[in-house]
């Protein structure tokens, strides 16, 4: 009878060793410093500077999510 009532295991509950963790955090951060230096560009200054700026924070951004692809 208690083994009905254990609570379920969730996969969040498990911690899945991700080695890529901390290249990905790198290149977020990168990603997310650019894009908002970016858009303060565009919005302050030159557009055409700051739509560069944002697409090589881009590039940061998919190589993080090609990281997350392989693991």
């Amino acid at each position: 009878m208690t083994n009905s009532l254990r609570r379920p295991s969730h996969r969040r509950d498990e911690q899945p060793s991700d080695r890529f963790l901390t290249v990905r955090n790198w290149l977020n951060s990168i990603f997310i410093i650019g894009a908002v230096i970016g858009i303060l560009v565009y919005v302050f200054s030159n557009q055409s500077v700051g739509t560069y700026i944002i697409l090589t924070s881009m590039v940061f951004k998919v190589a993080e999510c090609s990281l997350r692809f392989i693991k």
